[in-house]
């Protein structure tokens, strides 16, 4: 199964986000890494396709205050969800090796 670029985002960033991997600390990190503002129904949408495809699983936090009472609802990688961003990632970097003159050193 492969990941659209946007689902490989999205993954990237509650792998990042780790146990605060929520809709809008995820829409925020999206934001910030990748200079674009998605919007929460894309965001949504991606993370039920990534829930579906086994990348992540889903648990509803607690209800507070300062959100009227809702819960988040808070996103965490599978080893599956590990495994298509590594399967990813090497597909990225055997295309990159392959582009004359692209320097992929990280020093």
């Amino acid at each position: 199964m492969k990941l659209g670029a946007f689902e490989e985002l999205v993954l990237l960033a509650v792998g990042s986000l780790g146990d605060e991997a929520y809709g809008v600390a995820i829409k925020e990190t999206l934001q910030q890494k990748i200079g674009k503002n998605p919007s929460i129904g894309a965001l949504h949408s991606a993370l039920y396709r990534l829930e579906d495809k086994g990348c992540v699983t889903s648990e509803e936090g607690g209800a507070t205050t300062e959100r009227g009472g809702r819960r988040k609802k808070f996103y965490k990688l599978t080893a599956y969800g590990i495994t298509m961003l590594e399967e990813a990632n090497q597909l990225r970097m055997e295309f990159a090796r392959q582009v004359p003159g692209l320097n992929l050193s990280t020093e």
